[in-house]
């Protein structure tokens, strides 16, 4: 069941920028949800050719691992905004040693402490950047392209109910905030 949440290769996510994580978790909590996981600790490894090409074509490749869950990912974004594949991995060092074999290098190492909720059919995630500030993704994937605007509203909808307008939205990805 929990691995529903996050099968498909579309995702259509909207991250704000939280004022105070602990009234968010507050309304959080108020309301029917589920616990995936709290407070890991989630490093990703960006990988890239030395002139980029993957960043100036709008994809990026990531190897994920995430402390004490031990769930370990390879991600994949772009081109378009809501594209996005994940897949499990079971040896993250593998994986990052197979893509330096292919000539990527490693352009970009971040950490995260990440929790993740269920609340209906989206899951939300808390994120804490350190010197960065934190963040709430709201978002769902899906492999029906036709349905990424329906659930944009509704995603808005439910960030509402949370208190979160336009002016809290954060359009950059990690990876540009980290850079």
């Amino acid at each position: 069941m929990i691995y529903e949440h996050f099968k498909g290769k579309f995702e259509v996510e909207l991250k704000f920028r939280l004022t105070s994580k602990d009234a968010f978790l507050a309304h959080l909590k108020s309301i029917p949800h589920e616990v995936m996981l709290e407070d890991n600790t989630e490093c990703d490894w960006y990988f890239d050719t030395s002139d980029r090409v993957l960043k100036s074509q709008g994809k990026s490749v990531c190897i994920r691992t995430m402390e004490p869950s031990g769930i370990k990912l390879w991600i994949v974004k772009g081109p378009e905004t809501d594209r996005c594949e994940a897949t499990n991995i079971t040896n993250a060092d593998n994986a990052k040693s197979m893509l330096q074999t292919m000539g990527y290098e490693v352009s970009l190492k971040a950490q995260k402490t990440r929790s993740i909720y269920f609340v209906g059919k989206f899951h939300i995630t808390v994120d804490a950047l350190e010197g960065i500030g934190d963040f709430a993704e709201f978002a769902i994937m899906t492999d029906d392209e036709s349905l990424l605007d329906a659930y944009k509203s509704e995603l808005e909808s439910l960030a509402a109910d949370f208190g979160l307008a336009a002016e809290h939205r954060e359009f950059r990805s990690y990876r540009d905030m980290y850079a």
